[in-house]
């Protein structure tokens, strides 16, 4: 059964190469022009992935991003221009998986899809994991926290279940980049960075006020088992 992705992006040449490049590759691919159009697309049941693009008219990729993520955790690929930090950081907080900055090399792109894709339908029949007041459902990839149910996006969720997997232990920003973004981070990416900053916001403090998960400079991060000492 192949996915379907949809495109958005104002360059009609750039999505009809997209579209036959990803099709080559096994993809279902629709395409969208204007910000309006992607969002309604969105909507549309079987997708599986979007490729965004941040300057498209009528509504921008981010405006676009903002009203999906109050209705759906469906897997985000933003496109941005080449050195926009601040769109690349505005996207991430917002809730995208990932980014790439344009022009879109087709290969790269297909290896970030089939990465995120293939995390965000990861199933397992392991337990539960149950630390302090969070229960993380593998099975079914949902997170409740002191009895609510949370929202996360994909890339959210792998993040805390291998630091939950380690939970006290310090955890590599490589390995937390190979299990959400399915790569090696590259020189100034700080898209775990900013997972982790909405993972913060989310979640809240611990029960005695401290912070969950704590930074380790240099290395990387640790899930604080019962607050800290």
């Amino acid at each position: 059964m192949s996915r379907t992705i949809l495109i958005a992006d104002d360059d009609t040449e750039l999505c009809e190469l997209l579209r036959e490049y990803l099709g080559q590759e096994g993809f279902a691919v629709r395409l969208a022009h204007d910000g309006e159009q992607a969002l309604a697309e969105s909507r549309r049941p079987g997708l599986d992935a979007m490729v965004l693009d941040i300057m498209m008219p009528r509504m921008n990729g981010i405006d676009v991003l903002r009203s999906l993520r109050k209705e759906s955790d469906l897997p985000v690929i933003m496109l941005t221009a080449r050195g926009d930090d601040l769109d690349r950081i505005i996207g991430l907080e917002l809730g995208a998986d990932d980014y790439l900055a344009k022009p879109a090399n087709p290969r790269e792109l297909l290896a970030r899809i089939r990465a995120i894709l293939r995390r965000s339908k990861m199933h397992s029949t392991v337990a539960n994991i149950e630390v302090d007041d969070l229960v993380l459902n593998q099975a079914g990839r949902e997170l409740r926290c002191n009895n609510h149910q949370l929202d996360l996006t994909s890339t959210e969720f792998s993040i805390l279940q291998l630091l939950l997997q380690r939970s006290g232990e310090v955890v590599e920003k490589k390995d937390l980049y190979l299990a959400a973004l399915g790569r090696e981070p590259v020189a100034y990416d700080r898209s775990i960075d900013m997972h982790v900053s909405n993972l913060r916001r989310k979640l809240g403090p611990a029960k005695d006020g401290s912070e969950r998960i704590e930074t380790i400079r240099g290395i990387g991060y640790q899930y604080c088992v019962g607050g800290r000492e």
